[in-house]
């Protein structure tokens, strides 16, 4: 009995190793991006001409626009604030030499997408990154003492996402290629007491994207979503950047190198390994 008890635990023991040292091997891709799976320099380009930037104006979206047009994609850039969106459209090009369009909408309506559709008309899009998005409330609060905006969230965090990948998808799938991020947060994927409206949209565009890669991953389609934790962005008022907390041009630089990683992952070799962190306790 003894003798079985013995080697049930070494038996135990193995496949534990086995599975931490399997995690391990994987975890090796995150340090070691351009090692593991490096992109062509003409990746981001070989998927289509333009890329689409929702949320566009400041932050992740502003990063992205920029980071997309140093890889060589022309921008399509979409915000509510038409100033901000002039100003920074200028910086792009000016920084990068490529062509820059913008569409001033509002997300948290829902009349906005007929015109957006018509003023994409004639664009190869290669590229869409879904980044609008809005906090219930900024600061920690109890569901019921939070402001009554429901309908503008929903709006903005979840049929934005919806309407813009049906959008264009619809012309990404005759090609068979195309790259769909979508932006979740680290507080998407548990539930998250006093954030609880923003949290439940973020579930949402988990679901939605994982949803929509194992439909269309066949095609040629890459559809992933991107769930950060701590990135210095208007939204979380400017946080000061450390190990965790990124600048949104960090972020955004090592995000891009991770796209072939998977259909979810959290952006950076920082937030990998609290999440590993956060699984462990």
């Amino acid at each position: 009995m003894e003798e079985f008890q013995h080697q049930l635990l070494t038996v135990f023991g193995a496949l534990i190793c086995f599975y931490t040292l399997v995690k391990c091997i994987r975890f090796l891709k995150y340090i070691f991006p351009h090692t593991w799976n490096a992109l062509p320099q003409a990746f981001f380009r070989s998927l289509g001409e333009w890329a689409v930037v929702t949320g566009a104006g400041d932050g992740l979206g502003k990063a992205y626009s920029f980071e997309l047009a140093k890889r060589g994609l022309n921008i399509v850039m979409i915000s509510r604030t038409l100033e901000k969106l002039q100003r920074v459209a200028t910086e792009v090009e000016q920084a990068t030499g490529q062509k820059v369009k913008i569409i001033q909408a509002d997300f948290t309506k829902d009349s906005v997408y007929e015109n957006i559709e018509e003023s994409l008309e004639g664009l190869e899009i290669g590229v869409l990154v879904n980044n609008v998005g809005m906090l219930h409330n900024p600061l920690p609060c109890r569901f019921l003492n939070g402001p009554d905006i429901d309908e503008n969230l929903i709006n903005c965090n979840i049929i934005s996402v919806t309407k813009m990948t049906q959008i264009i998808l619809k012309q990404m799938e005759p090609r068979q290629k195309g790259l769909i991020l979508n932006l979740s947060s680290g507080l998407g994927t548990f539930p998250c007491p006093l954030y609880t409206m923003y949290s439940a949209s973020k579930a949402f565009i988990c679901t939605f994207s994982k949803a929509l890669q194992a439909e269309y991953k066949r095609k040629g389609i890459i559809i992933q979503v991107v769930a950060p934790y701590g990135v210095s962005t208007p939204m979380t008022m400017y946080q000061k950047p450390s190990l965790i907390t990124k600048t949104a041009e960090e972020f955004v630089s090592e995000s891009l190198d991770y796209v072939t990683f998977g259909d979810e992952i959290f952006g950076c070799l920082a937030h990998e390994i609290l999440v590993i962190e956060f699984d462990s306790l």
